[in-house]
């Protein structure tokens, strides 16, 4: 991947780049953060050897490198340093220091690489009308030395260029252009693919929040709930009838001792993202737990059907969709019976949880946060929640999921 997290032990969250590093750029992307020395110092020593061995190979055609010949190709490739930081300045400046060294009669060479780095990185920043301009009024002094001044300038006796030399020229320039093209349309289309690999961890960052989100409301709701029903009775009858009381207080320590472990285990997948739980998540084994949790805060449950097999996620979600609707029913309604229906075919899931009401308060069926609970559960597995009243005053929770047909257990 083109960029990943790094964490430390107790130190900050750095973003690590991976994949082609561009010149002038630091690891943390951000342009025009070191100047290239070591890469100019490289090319100037490369321009002036070079033209060094290439004024050998045209003596007698070309004028010979002499002090004046050589500053103008160290300002040139000189330039370059600033090619990340004034790339736009710095194609120009090439393209005219070459032309000067051109029409003086030195001789061909390195010098034209010195405009080929320009040019790309002016492309490569953005520059594409600067670079492509640069180049044109360079090519256009070569044609008007070439064919033209070239009687007034040295070398004397000089002869217009020939065709093979043109197209040599012409075929230099496209190429440039052609790379320096290349090279930004690879740029951006890294640029897109890191833009969208960000986003996509945004969207599973925000996905996991949710979960984690869900996890702890379906927890917390259901224990503390369990827990102020019974605080209640327990303070009602601690006077009179003490061993009550005593009942109350230990289903009280049960669900609490149950919700802080299923707490943890959330918290501990935040700690050591991608470890294994150490505890299984929930699911409609657990179904007998719930049962028993929901008579001990005065609700009888009657479970018709038996849990099929299904996959870890429909499962958890199953057991978090009758977990928060018996939570409901002990907040919300009057009713102290409940029924839970499962039914399994056609590859789909069908939970029912009804009571009888009436409702108590105006949350009637359950808070906002639980309903949109389950009815993300629901969406994300790609089923459907409906809740609402019955026309017999109680109050029914549908949940329809996707399962895998199996055998059941």
């Amino acid at each position: 991947m083109d960029e990943r997290r790094v964490r430390g032990h107790g130190g900050p969250v750095r973003w690590r780049r991976h994949g082609p590093p561009w010149p002038g750029r630091r690891a943390d992307g951000e342009p025009g953060s070191r100047w290239p020395w070591r890469s100019t110092v490289l090319l100037t020593a490369f321009v002036l050897i070079g033209s060094s061995f290439a004024a050998h190979g045209q003596q007698g055609g070309r004028v010979a490198l002499d002090p004046f010949a050589r500053v103008l190709l160290v300002v040139a490739a000189g330039l370059l340093l600033w090619r990340h930081r004034r790339p736009v300045p710095v194609v120009f400046g090439t393209a005219a220091v070459t032309a000067v060294y051109l029409g003086a009669g030195h001789p061909y060479g390195p010098v034209l690489l010195t405009v080929a780095v320009a040019c790309f990185a002016a492309v490569v920043a953005g520059h594409r009308r600067a670079a492509w301009a640069a180049l044109g009024v360079l090519w256009a002094v070569h044609l008007l030395v070439a064919h033209w001044l070239y009687r007034w300038l040295p070398p004397s006796g000089d002869r217009p260029a020939s065709f093979a030399q043109e197209t040599v020229v012409a075929t230099w320039v496209v190429v440039v252009v052609a790379v320096s093209e290349l090279a930004r349309v690879r740029r951006e289309q890294w640029a897109r693919e890191r833009a969208e690999r960000a986003r996509a961890a945004r969207r599973r960052a925000d996905e996991e929040r949710l979960r984690i989100a869900r996890e702890l409301h379906d927890v917390l709701a259901h224990s503390l709930s369990v827990i102020n029903v019974q605080a209640g009775v327990g303070l009602a009858l601690l006077d009179s009838d003490p061993e009550q009381a005593r009942t109350a207080l230990t289903t009280i320590k049960s669900a609490s001792k149950e919700a802080l472990g299923e707490v943890r285990q959330v918290l501990d997948t935040l700690r050591t993202p991608g470890d294994a739980p150490r505890a299984p998540a929930p699911g409609l084994d657990g179904l007998p737990e719930l049962v028993e949790q929901a008579a001990r805060a005065g609700l009888t449950v009657e479970v018709t059907g038996r849990p099929p097999r299904l996959p870890p996620g429909t499962d958890l979600a199953a057991f978090r969709i009758v977990q928060e609707a018996l939570t409901n029913v002990v907040r919300h309604s009057g009713s102290r019976h409940a029924r839970v229906h499962l039914e399994q075919a056609g590859g789909v899931l069908r939970l029912r949880i009804d009571d009888d009401g009436p409702a108590v308060g105006t949350d009637a069926g359950g808070s906002g946060n639980g309903l949109a609970g389950m009815r993300e559960r629901a969406a994300a597995l790609g089923g459907t929640i409906e809740a609402g009243p019955k026309g017999d005053g109680g109050f029914r929770v549908l949940a329809v999921l996707p399962s895998t047909p199996g055998p059941e257990r």
